[in-house]
């Protein structure tokens, strides 16, 4: 079988989703330096990041109703283009000296509308360019890409802004989303005929697709579960870590412990070949207890480490694993409706989970959300396999899986 990696079209694609990952991946360190050089308040970079949640959350389902209605192609473009402008409108502002929270306010949060549009497109993309028999393997190198700018994203950042300063270091971050649009825009990918309706029609359609799959709709919310509860290990683990495994040097390694752990996952889910993959998948997830657990009752700090990592490496599998079947079960023409409601549903629970762990922790202790979080994500994840459709969903074999029909246009 031919590697996806192989195929120009999908080269294509991997580079521009690829350097679109790093750019976000850098936006973050480079976006707390520059609130922080314009305002000195931490309140402010809380203001920032909102201003580009929000958007992001409630146009999600519009931004996977334009994808499928015009070409995830043209979208993914556009909001490469836009993102690329308002990096590059942030480093101008940086250059000149003077910097203010309202300009950088407003440009975090039109990056975020750009995002909402461009996170649905990926999934679409891949069923455009690669046949059934090859998606898991592209599936796995997209996840790897995402792994390893997670990890070099941040360090990328930080000698950006030292060798060139924080300006410099959003032009450059610009750049790499320009560059990403233009692969995108020589990229040729199969399309179907979408019938023309009502927005509400199409957001109703979408949500049908979910609700009628029970291994889909029940898989989602233990994923939710999954999100809510890792934004709570991410809000008191540093304290945790700093106050009883030792100091910031534990948090450090868990967290790079995590980014080897997504990588690996990955790199395994390329050649996995499972009977019931959600299933499997699924149970995986629910291995996120035992660092929450091990953080609760302050365990020795190598546990902690290494728990997280493979806790993490159970992610970097299930992503592929997850994509490559929605790829499969859910038709062509509402894909990127059916990615957006599971974009929903994933972010949403990451705000709640931010906002109830400190106030849990001021009531109680950090052992008590962190425990509570392990048993939730426990029973959310196992749970999934009383659920008919988990257990009976089995991998269709790729030399059989028909190909999306018709394919009315290539672009």
């Amino acid at each position: 079988m031919t590697h996806p990696l192989r195929l120009r079209a999908f080269q294509l694609l991997f580079l521009g989703r690829t350097l679109s990952a790093l750019g976000d991946a850098v936006i973050p360190a480079a976006l707390a330096l520059a609130v922080l050089r314009a305002t000195g308040s931490s309140s402010a970079l809380a203001l920032v990041l909102g201003c580009a949640m929000v958007p992001r959350l409630l146009l999600l389902p519009l931004g996977g109703v334009l994808a499928d209605r015009v070409d995830p192609r043209i979208v993914a473009i556009g909001s490469d283009l836009v993102r690329c402008a308002t990096q590059v409108f942030v480093g101008v502002e940086l250059l000149g000296g003077e910097p203010t929270l309202l300009s950088i306010a407003i440009a975090s949060a039109v990056g975020g509308v750009a995002s909402a549009f461009a996170m649905p497109t990926t999934s679409p993309l891949v069923a455009g360019v690669v046949d059934a028999s090859g998606r898991q393997r592209a599936n796995a190198a997209l996840g790897a890409a995402r792994s390893a700018t997670s990890l070099a994203g941040p360090a990328l950042a930080g000698a950006l802004i030292w060798a060139a300063g924080p300006g410099w270091a959003f032009v450059l971050d610009g750049a790499s989303f320009a560059v990403s649009a233009a692969l995108l825009a020589v990229l040729r990918v199969r399309r179907t005929t979408v019938e023309r309706r009502s927005l509400l029609a199409d957001l109703r359609e979408g949500w049908s697709e979910v609700r009628s799959r029970d291994w889909y709709w029940t898989s989602l919310v233990a994923h939710a579960v999954w999100n809510g509860v890792a934004a709570v290990l991410v809000t008191l683990g540093p304290a945790v870590a700093i106050d009883r495994l030792g100091g910031e040097g534990v948090w450090v390694l868990v967290l790079e412990a995590g980014a080897v752990g997504l990588l690996v996952g990955s790199l395994l889910a390329g050649r996995a070949r499972l009977r019931r993959p959600i299933l499997v998948a699924n149970l995986g997830l629910a291995t996120y207890a035992l660092p929450l657990t091990l953080f609760a009752v302050a365990a020795p700090p190598w546990t902690v480490v290494v728990s997280y990592g493979v806790a993490l490496a159970a992610l970097g599998f299930l992503n592929p694993v997850w994509e490559t079947v929605v790829q499969a079960e859910v038709p062509p023409h509402v894909l990127a409706r059916v990615t957006s409601y599971d974009w929903l549903l994933s972010l949403a629970a990451m705000p709640l989970g931010y906002a109830l762990a400190p106030l849990a922790a001021d009531a109680w202790s950090p052992a008590v959300p962190l425990a509570f979080s392990a048993v939730a994500v426990a029973v959310a994840c196992l749970g999934t396999a009383a659920v008919p459709g988990v257990r009976r969903l089995v991998a269709t074999r790729p030399e059989a899986a028909p190909e999306p029909e018709p394919v009315t246009a290539v672009r």
